[in-house]
């Protein structure tokens, strides 16, 4: 697994469920590795504890995963994959969050970790769905995405689908060594 570097944070703030004040940014987002035995069981343990049995298991050794930590716990956990249903499009395949930690805006945290990913990859837009789950539905409106009717649907009858148009990040140039504007005369 990999741990979060050490942090000293002042807690501030959301009151709601312990009673003890709670800041997000003592929580980390780290991007992990699917592959790894460890990291595997971690996701498949943090699935179940969020999705129950309404999701399957998604196969972790595809696409790109990250944990939110808190201290040394992964109390979160996102997946992204190349779209099977969108033309050169990243899938949001999950986001979980444990419910003691839910309400402190860590899963727009991974939405942008994901999309900072999905720009890498080189790909246009990034796509996802929501069925029951208006918590979720409402992160979408607040990163941006627009409901949209895919061509072909995957999800239930009541499945809201997403889609928000990213800007890849430009590959350097060959032979061009400096950045300045050329000097006209």
């Amino acid at each position: 697994m990999h741990p979060p570097s050490q942090v000293t944070s002042i807690a501030l703030g959301d009151l709601r469920q312990t009673g003890k004040c709670v800041d997000s940014s003592m929580y980390k987002i780290r991007a992990v590795d699917g592959e790894e035995d460890e990291v595997a069981h971690t996701l498949a343990d943090l699935h179940r504890r969020t999705f129950f049995d309404s999701a399957p298991i998604p196969d972790f050794d595809w696409g790109h995963w990250w944990f939110v930590y808190r201290g040394d716990e992964p109390v979160g956990f996102a997946g992204l994959v190349r779209s099977t249903r969108a033309r050169n499009a990243g899938y949001f395949c999950r986001v979980g969050i444990l419910k003691s930690h839910c309400g402190r805006g860590l899963q727009l945290r991974l939405m942008r970790a994901m999309e900072a990913q999905a720009r890498r990859c080189g790909w246009d837009c990034v796509v996802s769905d929501t069925t029951g789950n208006p918590a979720s539905a409402n992160n979408f409106i607040k990163a941006e995405y627009r409901l949209y009717q895919p061509r072909f649907p995957w999800g239930w009858a009541n499945t809201l689908y997403w889609r928000k148009p990213i800007r890849p990040v430009p590959l350097p140039c060959r032979g061009m060594h400096s950045l300045s504007p050329i000097k006209r005369s």
